[in-house]
């Protein structure tokens, strides 16, 4: 935990344009996923959770089962954009509200911002904090 604590309050002091990379170890759910991160010096910090900055997917423990089938498509979409064992790119890292999470904009492969591709689909909507509105109609 102190390497984490090291490692944000690290990533926090170099501004926005700083990128680390990652490596994917485990989809959480449609904007979460669990990552190894690859510091410079080779150490590499296990297990931080991860969730995608600016968008909001519905949720697996939702509260309809429209919201439920979203959710698991979120998750496979998400899968997708950033499959197990890939090496990505993370910025604007900040904490999150959740102890031992971080928020961060999340890049493919490709260098897609993966948030906006999930906006762009469909498959997630725009989300600045506070309140979730409802998935269920």
């Amino acid at each position: 935990m102190k390497k984490l604590y090291v490692f944000i309050s690290g990533i926090l002091l170099c501004g926005n344009a700083f990128s680390t990379p990652v490596q994917v170890k485990r989809i959480v759910d449609g904007d979460t996923f669990i990552a190894n991160v690859l510091l410079a010096d080779g150490i590499e910090i296990m297990s931080v959770s991860v969730r995608l900055r600016n968008v909001d997917t519905p949720e697996l423990h939702g509260e309809c089962d429209y919201e439920i089938t979203r959710a698991e498509y979120a998750k496979q979409r998400l899968a997708e954009l950033i499959p197990t064992g890939s090496v990505i790119e993370i910025k604007n890292i900040k904490n999150d509200k959740y102890p031992g999470r971080i928020d961060a904009n999340v890049y493919d492969s490709a260098n897609r911002d993966v948030g906006s591709v999930l906006i762009h689909e469909q498959v997630g909507r725009p989300y600045s904090g506070g309140k979730r509105e409802s998935w269920c109609k």
